[in-house]
C-alpha cells in the first residue's frame, strides 16, 4: 500500500514563504505523478503544482500559479512544495498525492480537484496572518 505523508506547514506571515514536503513510501512503478493540492475555505479543492516522476516535467495550475515551484529530493524519495508572496487567502489544508503517470502528461492530474489521483496524504494545515 502506498503511503502519503506531508510535512511542513503551520503559521506565517503575509509576505512570507513556506516550504511543504511530501514523502511517499510504499510500492510505486517507475513513472508516476506526485502533485500537490489544497482547500481553502469556501473553495473547493484546486491543484497547485505537480512533477512526473521519472519522466520530468512540472506542471503548474490554480489560483497561486507563479508563487509556488515543486521540485523534487531524489535522496530522501521527497517532493517538495515551496509557496512564496503568502496572503491570508492562502489559509487553508494543503495536501499531496500520487497518481498514475498519465495523469501528468495527459494534463488531467488537477481535474475536478484532482478526483483522478490515487493516494492522498492527510493533508497539513498552512495559516497566513496579515
Amino acid at each position: 500500500q502506498v503511503q502519503v505523508t506531508e510535512s511542513g506547514g503551520g503559521s506565517v506571515q503575509a509576505g512570507g514563504s513556506v516550504e511543504l514536503s511530501c514523502t511517499i513510501s510504499g510500492p510505486t512503478a517507475s513513472t508516476y505523478c506526485m502533485a500537490w493540492f489544497r482547500r481553502v475555505p469556501g473553495h473547493q479543492r484546486e491543484g497547485l503544482a505537480a512533477l512526473y516522476i521519472g519522466g520530468g516535467g512540472q506542471y503548474y495550475a490554480g489560483s497561486m500559479k507563479g508563487r509556488v515551484t515543486i521540485s523534487r529530493d531524489d535522496s530522501q524519495n521527497t517532493v517538495r512544495l515551496r509557496m512564496n508572496t503568502l496572503k491570508p487567502e492562502d489559509t487553508g489544508t494543503y495536501y499531496c498525492a500520487q497518481g498514475s503517470a498519465y495523469e501528468c502528461y495527459a494534463g488531467t492530474w488537477s481535474s475536478g480537484g484532482g478526483f483522478r489521483m490515487d493516494y492522498w496524504g492527510e493533508g497539513v494545515q498552512v495559516t497566513i496572518s496579515s
